[in-house]
């Protein structure tokens, strides 16, 4: 065998390069210990500028989210960021302002109007004008939060809007369609709040100012007032209208355990007759087992084979008869959620329109004092405005609180609406979850709507993710689904494409979302 050639490469080897280039460069600085001073000098620059890039890099990436070189880094995500943290950043803002906000209307207004009439009642002039001045803060106050919820509200339908018609179809595009036109709605109410605010405003300066148009300006502020009020109570009762109308539609779904009584009866009816073919093989298997003659052996080998699956056939009906049975349960605890949901902003509503309502004609008995009597206040539109306050107020201190309680839940008791088969978070001491309960500002991300929305899906998705629901209980989710406004009608969708819809891993969380938004809303 003889041996390899080994070729002999023609390119000097790196070694003699380097060698040849360091005489050359040796020959133009003057020597070897300039050089090795400047290769030395040049090598802790190099290190530097390494670690100053490196440096930078990261930065970059801390900023982009750790995603260098994706479309994060272009103008119109840039400009999309930036709006984002502005809406975020007014949101927070106008969240603190709430509290402020509230006691104004709830407290400050009311005490204003009742100074203001034992002012025009005793002929106080220092009191009416202090009055005045306490009355002008509240009104800039209450319109600063206005101006501000206004915005936000503008920025979030616009946003909102932006995702409906990118989603086209689908629980997203549902979502999002529905959020834009409450959220136009809210930028439209909230104009016009700024509007009344700011005629309440004029109207104190005025009576500070003893100005000769403090009547015209009062009467303005009076009629505002009750346009105000009366376009919030007609929305109110709107509201009111659907969450009764989406009640009637889950009302009419029936109890889950009438509902599917006859299909209970026929798994249980499976179940017994499994159970009896599996006692016919035992007793089978017995007499062949004790029988003697010529293939015994056989016999009890197909006995036994026969006894095993009618075992494992009794096994598989009691197991189809519990998780029927679960999935019953599962089915009447949503659905009285449901409905529990839109009773409470049944009353939530009715109180808070009758409260707008209310101020509503508080406002118009102030139009027609201004109009009639001058300035003079009177009991009755100071009556109404404290009546009306308090309803609003109650109805806000409500809402604070049981949201504050369902944050403090959220962390303390962070197993109690876990999802199921998850590993739920570690659950925080009672002095952080107090703290992060008067975090007014954050909203409710794990609480009981979620866990609910969660099995809604779960009863009501395809096979690919709930094959073991059966086809009568799917159907039934499905039902609940359409009395919740979430329909194939609402998604723009045939009935086909909206149960592949359910059947998708891929838009479970969209779905989820969606739930949940709709049993919050009317």
């Amino acid at each position: 065998m003889s041996t390899p050639i080994r070729r002999t490469s023609a390119r000097p080897s790196a070694a003699v390069l380097t060698s040849a280039r360091q005489r050359r460069e040796e020959s133009r600085t003057g020597g070897p210990s300039a050089r090795s001073t400047e290769r030395a000098f040049f090598h802790l620059q190099s290190r530097v500028g390494n670690r100053a890039a490196a440096a930078a890099v990261q930065r970059a990436r801390d900023t982009s989210g750790g995603k260098a070189g994706d479309s994060g880094g272009t103008p119109a995500a840039s400009r999309k960021n930036y709006r984002d943290r502005i809406a975020g950043l007014l949101d927070r803002f106008k969240k603190n302002l709430e509290p402020i906000d509230t006691f104004v209307k709830g407290f400050q207004t009311p005490a204003n109007a009742g100074f203001t009439q034992q002012a025009a009642t005793a002929a106080n002039e220092g009191l009416k004008h202090s009055a005045a001045a306490s009355g002008t803060s509240a009104a800039s106050g209450n319109l600063l939060t206005e101006s501000v919820g206004t915005v936000v509200s503008g920025m979030d339908a616009y946003k909102n809007m932006k995702d409906a018609r990118k989603h086209e179809t689908g629980a997203g595009h549902h979502t999002a369609g529905k959020k834009a036109r409450t959220k136009g709605a809210d930028t439209v109410v909230g104009a016009a709040g700024s509007g009344s605010y700011s005629a309440a405003v004029a109207k104190e300066v005025t009576k500070i100012q003893k100005a000769a148009d403090a009547a015209v300006a009062s009467e303005a502020s009076g009629v505002a007032s009750a346009s105000v009020g009366a376009i919030k109570g007609m929305r109110s009762a709107f509201r009111v209208g659907g969450a009764a109308r989406k009640y009637r539609q889950v009302k009419k779904l029936g109890d889950p355990h009438l509902v599917h009584a006859g299909s209970l009866a026929r798994l249980n009816e499976s179940r017994e007759h499994a159970n009896w073919a599996a006692a016919e093989a035992y007793v089978a298997l017995d007499a062949y087992w004790n029988h003697e003659g010529q293939g015994r052996l056989e016999l009890v080998s197909e006995a036994v084979d026969a006894a095993w699956e009618a075992m494992g056939e009794a096994r598989d009906a009691a197991e189809h008869l519990r998780r029927a049975e679960r999935d019953i349960e599962r089915l009447s605890t949503v659905q009285g959620y449901a409905k529990k949901k839109q009773l409470a902003k049944i009353g939530k509503e009715t109180v808070g329109g009758g409260g707008e309502s209310t101020k509503a004609a508080a406002g118009v008995v102030t139009a027609v004092a201004a109009g009639t009597v001058g300035l003079a206040s009177n009991p009755v539109g100071w009556g109404l405005a404290g009546a009306g306050a308090g309803l609003v107020l109650g109805v806000t201190l409500y809402k604070a609180l049981r949201a504050a309680t369902k944050r403090y839940e959220e962390v303390h008791h962070p197993e109690r609406w876990a999802q199921e088969g998850g590993t739920p978070e570690e659950a925080a001491s009672r002095g952080e979850s107090l703290k992060h309960a008067l975090k007014f500002w954050k909203k409710v991300s794990k609480g009981e709507r979620q866990a609910m929305a969660r099995e809604i899906y779960a009863l009501a998705a395809g096979p690919e993710i709930s094959g073991r629901t059966t086809a009568e209980m799917r159907e039934s989710a499905r039902a609940l689904l359409i009395a919740l406004k979430s329909g194939p009608a609402q998604h723009k969708l045939e009935p086909e494409a909206w149960a592949e819809s359910l059947n998708d891993p891929a838009r479970s969380a969209g779905w989820i979302k969606e739930i949940a938004e709709q049993l919050a809303s009317g």
